[in-house]
């Protein structure tokens, strides 16, 4: 783990996933206005799978699939938390949802915009964040 790096713990809202992600203490997070981000309120933290660690769950998810049928939606089947999951635009990564974080891990978040209707051009710029390391 890079020195710039915390551990930050999350999970959804019954316990039943428990996961840490490593990130900065300072946080660039996307709000998307897509149909399934603007339902869930999802603020999307994007990590290398290597940075993601399930701690506990995996028994409690079930997946949601839509249209191309990429992105892999995690629900806990328990109280339906969305707190992580694979999305299409970076499927080497996860998706973690800043509002599923314990916050006492996070100093700082700046939120951007990410376009659904001009998804060339966003998926363009969070390509590579699931690649960093």
């Amino acid at each position: 783990m890079s020195a710039e790096h915390v551990v930050h713990q999350g999970g959804c809202h019954c316990g039943a996933v428990s996961f840490r992600v490593e990130a900065p203490a300072d946080l660039e997070v996307w709000e998307c206005n897509c149909s399934m981000c603007t339902m869930t309120a999802f603020l999307h933290l994007i990590v290398p799978a290597s940075r993601f660690h399930l701690v506990r769950g995996k028994e409690a998810l079930v997946t949601y699939t839509f249209n191309t049928r990429i992105a892999q939606h995690l629900f806990c089947r328990h109280c339906g938390v969305k707190s992580f999951y694979v999305p299409r635009s970076n499927p080497d990564g996860y998706s973690v949802n800043l509002r599923c974080l314990e916050r006492d891990s996070v100093r700082s978040v700046t939120v951007k915009q990410f376009d659904d209707h001009d998804r060339e051009r966003s998926e363009a710029a969070v390509r590579a964040l699931s690649r960093q390391e």
